[in-house]
């Protein structure tokens, strides 16, 4: 009797544990943990892949990951920050050959943001998989949107595995007027356009907005157990300058300030997260930027005692907050433009800039927003893969 119940439970114990390693119902699955969906389709094709330090399968990279599987992968391109993730904000990244896998690393900024046709040549699938923040300024899109339309020209598949979006939960900003687009805003959507990069592809990809109105030979491997109103901790920091969850949440609204004379924390271990200029009435908290290796080389107003606010723990709204540039803009009593050419191309219209500098209200600016987001709201319907 006592060894039938000694039995029972040692087989009572495995039975736990097992369900327990079995995921539940509700469990976020990534584009790029579903295997069993994607591998079939690349399964003796050649392969590229667009990813960075991202694009993690669990605590493997996908690069690994595929090469685990029995994938052979032609070459890598790299975004913005490089494939490792840790070049700096508009730093120049060069080809380079990967030093664990020896796969060839073509870099897709500077000045080669677009594949050029040789680089296509010899594949017939790409495969994107990189974490994004859901703000139209994050350059990671841009150079999907290029991947997309380089495979479009030359008749190369594109596979979009995708992952949520932190900042999913609300649909926020002006929208791009056409005339100021670039790198850092390529399509006419709002600063928080409530998309993952799937549906954003599926987007680019029905409305026309590939060059030519191309249209690329595109599959999204979407989500299971995903909603947009859902949260969503990144548990890889994006990139060097949004080290964390509040610097995520904070960026769609601090991001102004890069168009602006005053500095956002780059060049201390809390970018994205303070805002402050060398004058002491603008706030009592106090930062110097200085230069971080892998975060910020020579960062704006470095080795000056800047004075402002703290953010580090503050309860972030679930909207884009103009409180902050239109508060530092009234006490602003500088020689020079508060505002640079920059913060237009950031905010994709010159408008947003003038309604500040006029005096309107954020309610005034912001109700200047809604028929554009109506009309976006729309068309944003049509390529939604998850529930609101």
């Amino acid at each position: 009797m006592i060894r039938s119940f000694f039995l029972l439970s040692i087989l009572s114990f495995f039975f736990i544990v097992g369900c327990e390693a079995l995921p539940k119902e509700n469990d976020l699955v990534l584009g790029a943990a579903q295997v069993e969906l994607y591998l079939p389709k690349i399964e003796h094709k050649k392969i590229g892949l667009l990813v960075n330090h991202t694009s993690m399968v669990d605590d493997v990279h996908l690069v690994d990951f595929l090469l685990q599987k029995g994938v052979s992968i032609n070459k890598i391109f790299a975004p913005e920050h490089g494939f490792r993730g840790i070049a700096d904000a508009g730093e120049e990244i060069s080809d380079n050959v990967d030093g664990k896998t020896g796969i060839p690393v073509i870099s897709l900024y500077g000045n080669n943001k677009k594949p050029k046709a040789e680089m296509l040549s010899d594949l017939d699938i790409v495969i994107f998989d990189i974490q994004d923040v859901g703000t139209r300024f994050y350059t990671y899109i841009s150079s999907m949107h290029y991947m997309m339309e380089a495979c479009a020209e030359n008749g190369v598949k594109m596979l979009v595995l995708d992952r949520p979006n932190p900042n999913g939960q609300y649909i926020d900003g002006p929208i791009l007027n056409p005339s100021f687009k670039s790198f850092v805003g390529m399509h006419p959507i709002p600063v928080v356009h409530g998309l993952t990069v799937g549906e954003l592809a599926m987007m680019i990809n029905g409305e026309g907005w590939l060059e030519g109105s191309k249209n690329c030979d595109l599959e999204v491997i979407s989500m299971k157990n995903y909603k947009h109103s859902d949260g969503y901790s990144l548990p890889v920091k994006p990139s060097p300058n949004l080290p964390n969850d509040q610097a995520v949440r904070l960026y769609p609204s601090l991001c102004f300030f890069e168009g602006t004379q005053l500095s956002i924390g780059r060049g201390t271990l809390f970018p994205f997260q303070v805002i402050g200029y060398p004058d002491i009435d603008f706030g009592s908290f106090s930062f110097v930027p200085t230069s971080i290796d892998g975060m910020a080389k020579h960062p704006k107003l470095e080795g000056k005692e800047c004075f402002g606010v703290d953010l580090r723990n503050v309860n972030v709204p679930q909207k884009l907050d103009l409180g902050y540039v239109i508060d530092f803009y009234a006490k602003w009593k500088g020689s020079e433009s508060f505002f640079t050419s920059y913060f237009s191309t950031l905010a994709g219209t010159e408008e947003l800039r003038h309604q500040i500098e006029s005096g309107m209200s954020e309610e005034e600016i912001r109700a200047s927003w809604q028929q554009g987001l109506d009309d976006y709201q729309k068309i944003r319907m049509k390529y939604l893969l998850y529930k609101e």
